[in-house]
């Protein structure tokens, strides 16, 4: 566990729990401020790794936004924007995605043994693919970041990647922010999918925070002890 990046989960959900809407439209689930913390989180980390479902529905550039946070990160040595990083099990990708852009990130995709001349095929010379075996498990993927020198990895999901960090027990903290309004509809995607995960009624993980911004709530979980050495310094580095 030592060696392995401390692992963050930055996630935005409706009341009723959904990551977004059932249609191919884009829903919004945060405001402008809480967009801008984000926006910091990512400038504090080392890598962002997301789905590659998410990669594919809503095509995320992972950047850094602001102009003053991508300065201090150059002067500290670092890329303007932390490695982005995908998992897929189909290889599945688009080589035209925001994700593969020519904008100074490191890229890497993770896939499984035999998906990787496909993918090599498909992304060519925008990310460099790994070979994360048969199957893939997300605890082989964090071991490997934390070998590349990723010590603080940002999760944007989607709800596969949440559920699977989640139920391994790889996950240190959980940012969930909560927007004001239902979605309704079952053929959306969900925070997480069935599991067995650490927290259940007979283990509640630790509210370490709780602010409203704007209209919507950020909860803050620790969820491992590292938390405590880690999480809470970097947690309050941009309010």
């Amino acid at each position: 566990m030592a060696d392995r990046p401390y692992t963050l989960l930055s996630c935005g959900m409706s009341l009723d729990g959904y990551l977004g809407s059932g249609t191919t439209t884009r829903l919004v689930l945060s405001n402008d401020a809480d967009f801008d913390r984000v926006d910091g989180e990512r400038a504090a980390s080392d890598a962002i790794l997301v789905g590659a479902g998410t990669i594919r529905k809503d095509n995320p550039r992972l950047l850094v936004r602001s102009a003053d946070r991508r300065a201090a990160r150059v002067a500290r040595g670092l890329a303007p924007s932390p490695t982005k990083v995908t998992v897929t099990r189909r290889a599945e990708l688009d080589r035209e995605a925001s994700f593969f852009a020519a904008d100074g990130a490191e890229k890497l995709v993770y896939c499984p043994s035999d998906t990787v001349d496909a993918a090599r095929g498909r992304i060519g010379s925008a990310a460099a693919v790994v070979d994360a075996g048969r199957p893939v498990t997300m605890s082989r993927v964090c071991d490997d970041l934390g070998d590349r020198g990723v010590r603080r990895l940002m999760v944007e999901g989607g709800g596969t990647l949440h559920t699977q960090l989640l139920t391994a027990g790889l996950a240190d903290e959980l940012q969930l922010v909560v927007a004001p309004f239902f979605v309704g509809d079952s053929s959306a995607c969900r925070f997480v999918g069935d599991g067995r995960f650490p927290w259940n009624p007979d283990r509640r993980a630790t509210l370490a925070e709780v602010r409203q911004i704007g209209d919507v709530v950020l909860l803050r979980y620790a969820l491992s002890p590292r938390f405590e050495a880690e999480g809470a310094a970097v947690g309050s580095h941009d309010e």
